[in-house]
């Protein structure tokens, strides 16, 4: 098995161990404001959205989280099944243990065959090459390419890259010959406002945040590593309702924004749509629910956040994601003030008609 094979399944041991954190999404600063005169069923939600041009039946997806090993065949497997069962697009991990190793292609491959009519998103770093691009598409006729920013990650892992030159006019390249929508998604550490021009500029279709404050990479380098990692990196990043709002100011509606990190429950999906967010990426859930409880477990939490999103949506009076957006919101606490030195003004958010 190589280095990168065995890494693989470390990532998926210790994602199951460790807690979020340390740090927080920020997302307890948000508060949506209840309407106690909606004058809308529940059966008037309407929960599609679009992300880079294709329909989400509903603003949730399961994120990248596994592939490139033999033993995880079956997660994944499982994973496009409760994907298929509650109609929501799909990611898979990192593909550069494929592109290496055709005995490991399977491991990705089987979530289109779980899942042939789904919505399916292939995944590279950042330095991948055109061709490596267009194979990982291939590899899983994939609807989107995410292209994964994991400097920090990097930087943690005693085998990890230190060279990281090029990588925005690689992702232009990418973004103009990979003959799919281009989503860039950071792992965990947060996305600024400035990087996220710079994406625009790109030309990339989408951009997740990726914040902090949920699965956190370094402290799982840091389990798997422990004399060589730098303690600093556990804490480092932005939180994902911070970035969030930085991202959503500094595109102003030119590309397509998506939140994951950390979000875990209907109220912090409600809060991120809320912020401007056009769908939001689960992962680590769901991973520690399907090994822990079975398919059906994870079946019943992607239904149950679902229908919750549907009522918290009602309680603010919104029939659409994008009524959502116009819905009344209150940013407090150190979200608050970041945002006020950043020059962002939150109060536009609080007087939403």
């Amino acid at each position: 098995m190589s280095t990168r094979q065995s890494r693989k399944l470390e990532h998926i041991a210790y994602s199951l161990k460790l807690s979020d954190g340390p740090g927080t999404t920020g997302l307890e600063d948000l508060v949506l404001v209840h309407n106690c005169l909606p004058e809308l069923d529940l059966a008037d939600i309407d929960l599609r959205t679009s992300v880079a041009g294709l329909a989400f039946p509903c603003p949730v997806y399961l994120n990248a989280l596994t592939g490139g090993a033999r033993d995880v065949t079956e997660i994944n497997r499982q994973l496009a099944r409760a994907a298929r069962a509650c109609a929501i697009p799909m990611a898979v991990g990192s593909q550069a243990a494929a592109l290496e190793d055709a005995a490991v292609r399977e491991s990705f491959r089987v979530v289109r065959d779980e899942y042939p009519e789904g919505i399916l998103l292939a995944n590279i770093g950042g330095g991948a090459t055109v061709p490596e691009a267009c194979a990982a598409v291939e590899m899983i006729k994939a609807d989107a390419l995410q292209i994964h920013l994991n400097v920090a990650q990097e930087l943690a892992m005693r085998e990890g890259d230190r060279t990281f030159r090029g990588y925005a006019e690689n992702i232009g390249t990418i973004t103009a010959q990979a003959g799919v929508p281009v989503l860039a998604k950071e792992v965990g550490f947060g996305m600024a406002g400035e990087q996220a021009t710079q994406l625009l500029q790109l030309g990339v279709a989408a951009i997740d945040v990726g914040g902090s404050g949920g699965t956190n990479f370094a402290c799982i380098e840091t389990a798997r590593i422990t004399d060589t990692t730098p303690s600093f990196l556990g804490f480092w990043g932005i939180p994902t309702a911070v970035s969030l709002i930085e991202v959503v100011t500094a595109v102003a509606g030119k590309t397509d924004v998506l939140a994951s990190g950390g979000l875990r429950s209907a109220l912090d999906l409600a809060k991120a749509l809320s912020l401007g967010a056009k769908a939001v990426g689960i992962a680590a859930p769901c991973l520690q629910l399907l090994q822990h409880r079975g398919l059906e477990a994870l079946i019943a939490y992607l239904t149950n956040l679902k229908f919750e999103l549907r009522c918290i949506m009602l309680l603010t009076g919104a029939a659409s994601v994008a009524e959502l957006q116009r819905k009344p919101l209150i940013i407090r606490g150190s979200t608050e003030q970041w945002l006020k030195k950043r020059g962002i003004d939150t109060s536009c958010f609080a007087h939403r008609t």
